[in-house]
């Protein structure tokens, strides 16, 4: 019972047991979660001793400060057990963002969808940009969203629409999330050329400047 080699200084310092504890008195539960009631610490650690558990010191600034009686390993254990839930709860998800064009490599496009898919099962969600310049930014929406979702489908993970596919000054966006429920998202565009069919100088109409062609937003 009490400290062992195992436990760190740290550990030492945040947590009170047995005769380290400095109350004289104490609020005691059991190791079922029963109320012994108010006892001196004397009182309370010949119990635990007598029932070969420890004497935790669970709240200290309570009045009277509130011990527990418990395996001290076990109760390591809840403690860890609690941090990691309270960590996977306030995991932060953010909005990742990935762009393509009418034009970008079939390798390329693997590669982005790759990254995409990352993100996915990481918890965030993803942001696709469909960059247009020149006459493809007056081209029929229902053909670019067409192109769009071609490259959605490609993403190698489950997923579902958060916000749906939209027109913007510089072109066209969905954000996806990714769908715990496993199931495959299905594009709603009839068959038709892909989005890596290069497009011609006369569709182009202009080139697109350095800044505006820029196909990915790292995550910084």
């Amino acid at each position: 019972m009490g400290f062992t080699k195992y436990t760190t200084a740290k550990e030492k310092e945040r947590l009170r047991i047995n005769d380290a504890i400095r109350a004289k008195e104490l609020r005691i539960v059991g190791p079922e979660g029963e109320n012994f009631g108010i006892m001196s610490s004397d009182e309370a650690l010949a119990k635990a001793q007598e029932m070969k558990l420890d004497l935790i010191e669970v709240s200290a600034n309570a009045t009277p400060p509130v011990a527990r009686i418990a395996d001290l390993g076990k109760y390591k254990y809840e403690l860890k057990k609690k941090a990691k839930e309270v960590k996977a709860k306030a995991h932060v998800t953010e909005t990742k963002t990935t762009q393509v064009k009418i034009g970008t490599g079939e390798r390329d496009m693997h590669l982005k969808a790759s990254q995409a898919a990352g993100w996915l099962r990481e918890g965030h969600r993803v942001k696709v940009d469909l960059f247009l310049w020149g006459r493809y930014k007056y081209m029929e929406f229902n053909f670019l969203k067409g192109r769009l979702e071609r490259f959605l489908a490609i993403i190698p993970e489950s997923f579902k629409i958060a916000d749906d596919i939209k027109k913007g000054p510089k072109g066209l966006s969905v954000v996806i999330e990714r769908d715990k429920s496993g199931k495959r998202w299905v594009p709603s565009a009839p068959k038709g050329p892909g989005i890596d069919t290069p497009p011609s100088e006369e569709e182009m109409g202009e080139e697109p400047t350095a800044e505006a062609s820029e196909e990915t937003y790292e995550d910084k």
